[in-house]
């Protein structure tokens, strides 16, 4: 480019070039998927495995209070177990960004630092759409038929609400973790977290002290009211929480948020001291 089109090139705010730079990184990352679709593949293998294995093998063992398919109670549940293991994904492409110098030279460019941290989330929720939608199709072929309309955007609506709060927490621990083997690691904690909570299970039908926490457990408000969304068997307890899981599912989200989204970005400032 000449110096005569560098004159002429036309002058933009700090907003739109942030928002150039973060269109920039998701197309870096989504341009990765597109070159590597087995990590779109292998992200959606385990839950369909779960879905498979809990709603065939362990379905007809299972109850719901208050009557119902054990299969419709527990379809919403897998979409929620999928977005809360994708805070993994993200913590992995951040410390792998991380280590191979990737995000310094993001630091060295000319370009806006909210951009690597922005452009992460706005991939990550565009990839939790399309695992939404396969994990749909899946259990619609499996027999689930959920109710239709506002309901249910509604309700696709609140898993990516939960996704975008858990993004914060993968970012800033891929930025915490040395190195993307201790970035897998984190299944060891997610695991027990998506168990003691509603998804697979009714908190009532735990011991009194694990049905509370599960209850409480803010990817248990999610699930509850995707299924209250969808139409499906829904199983919720007496407990204030439970009771109120359309509201706790909009709240949770939103304080998680308003804790590692500070961290996030105050880790990612401090790179480069």
């Amino acid at each position: 480019m000449s110096a005569l089109d560098l004159t002429e090139r036309p002058a933009h705010g700090r907003a739109y070039w942030a928002l150039a730079d973060c269109w920039n990184i998701v197309r870096r990352g989504l341009t990765h998927y597109q070159r590597q679709p087995v990590n779109i593949a292998w992200q959606l293998g385990f839950p369909i495995l779960s879905v498979l294995l809990y709603g065939y093998v362990f379905g007809s063992a299972m109850k719901v209070p208050g009557g119902g398919d054990y299969k419709d109670f527990l379809m919403p549940g897998m979409f929620v177990m999928t977005m809360a293991f994708g805070f993994i994904n993200t913590a992995t492409v951040v410390v792998h960004d991380s280590t191979k110098g990737v995000i310094d030279r993001f630091r060295s460019m000319p370009m806006a630092s909210s951009a690597v941290v922005a452009g992460r989330g706005v991939t990550d929720l565009i990839t939790a759409c399309a695992e939404l939608a396969i994990m749909m199709l899946t259990a619609v072929a499996m027999g689930w038929r959920p109710d239709g309309g506002a309901g249910f955007l509604a309700a696709f609506a609140l898993l990516l609400w939960l996704r975008f709060a858990l993004i914060w927490i993968g970012v800033w621990l891929g930025l915490l973790v040395p190195n993307p083997e201790a970035a897998g690691g984190l299944f060891a904690v997610a695991f027990p977290l998506t168990m003691i909570s509603s998804i697979y299970v009714a908190p009532q039908l735990m011991p009194d002290w694990l049905g509370v926490v599960a209850a409480w457990n803010p990817i248990s408000s999610t699930a509850a009211a995707t299924r209250e969304l969808f139409g499906t068997p829904v199983g919720n307890g007496d407990s204030w929480v439970e009771q109120h899981a359309l509201l706790m599912a909009g709240v949770w989200p939103l304080v998680l948020t308003a804790m590692f989204l500070p961290l996030a970005v105050r880790r990612f400032q401090r790179l480069s001291r």
